[in-house]
């Protein structure tokens, strides 16, 4: 939901901004004075002085995040509402393999995406199957809290950035002292984060984070080449040794523009992929997972191909964000 000066509230559905029918364009006072019911005195204060506010707020029963910003001087912002309640990851449309995930005893999965492709609710899908089959202790570190978790059989610990801890990496180094089996970690931002969740994932965690790239082998670069040139080849052989699997996705409009569909990769860190990450040859793990989908692993592409094949997405779309755009209408 986006409160704009001067045009009426606009909602994204499909993928497309459109305004909400019948309401009328607001005014700068009645968008700040529907930004400002959102904060607490604290956080307009903190708002005016930063120029920006990102937080979660309850309306009713609904955990809404609220990001807060300026514009030409004018307060305006952008409402995220997430789905009423956890969405089971069977319900998601991704692979089973992703379940599987969720039950290594440690190391480190990553789910991957660009901003507003459904990360966070697979992410909390995730947690959630956890949650629901494990006696454990899980701690989230998040920015801020979109699904509140209720324990089931574990016991569940979030930590919202800027009301709970000061940073992602100060808070992962005090949740080591925690006694948790799984961390979750909302966003690896940082050389300092990164560092830290691999060597969770390393002593004997389990490692859930999200990062903004689109497929695996950008994934295993970005982390690598977060680090400086001297401390590479320790991090290659880190990452080889701690990575359990890759899951990137992406939500795409249907062909009648009204809901969007999930195209999705999936690499499962087997030992021909901790080889390549190893050999630097990450340029080569798209073949490594298309010659390996009996262990649960689909390349991008093949997952586009599928959905434009069954009618879900048009051959447009799918040539759009495919690495091959050939291979989408290839036989």
């Amino acid at each position: 939901l986006h409160l704009v000066v001067g045009m009426p509230p606009m909602v994204r559905v499909a993928g497309d901004i459109r305004p909400l029918e019948g309401l009328e364009r607001m005014p700068k006072e009645v968008v700040e004075s529907l930004v400002f019911s959102l904060l607490t005195e604290d956080q307009i204060n903190s708002f005016k002085k930063d120029l920006r506010a990102s937080i979660s707020t309850m309306i009713g029963q609904v955990q809404m995040r609220v990001s807060a910003y300026y514009h030409l001087g004018r307060v305006e912002a952008t409402l995220r509402l997430p789905t009423v309640g956890l969405v089971p990851l069977k319900e998601l449309g991704l692979p089973r393999a992703v379940e599987e995930l969720c039950r290594r005893s440690h190391g480190l999965v990553l789910v991957t995406g660009p901003t507003g492709h459904g990360k966070t609710t697979t992410l909390n899908a995730m947690l959630d199957q956890i949650n629901s089959e494990r006696r454990c202790k899980i701690v989230t570190i998040e920015d801020p809290i979109e699904f509140l978790h209720k324990p089931k059989k574990a016991i569940i610990v979030q930590q919202e950035l800027g009301t709970d801890v000061r940073s992602f990496h100060a808070a992962l180094v005090h949740t080591l002292r925690l006694d948790p089996d799984v961390i979750c970690v909302g966003e690896m931002r940082d050389l300092e984060t990164i560092s830290t969740a691999l060597e969770a994932a390393e002593t004997g965690h389990l490692v859930i984070a999200t990062l903004h790239t689109n497929n695996a082998p950008q994934t295993v670069d970005r982390i690598v080449n977060a680090f400086p040139p001297h401390d590479r080849g320790y991090i290659v052989a880190q990452l080889a040794g701690t990575l359990q699997g890759i899951v990137s996705q992406l939500l795409l409009p249907n062909v009648g523009h009204t809901r969007r569909v999930m195209a999705c990769e999936v690499m499962i860190a087997h030992e021909a992929v901790r080889n390549m990450i190893r050999d630097d040859k990450t340029q080569s793990l798209p073949n490594v997972i298309m010659t390996s989908r009996d262990v649960g692993m689909v390349t991008m592409d093949a997952s586009l191909k599928a959905l434009a094949q069954n009618g879900q997405i048009s051959v447009a779309v799918a040539s759009i964000y495919a690495m091959n755009p050939a291979s989408i209408t290839r036989a």
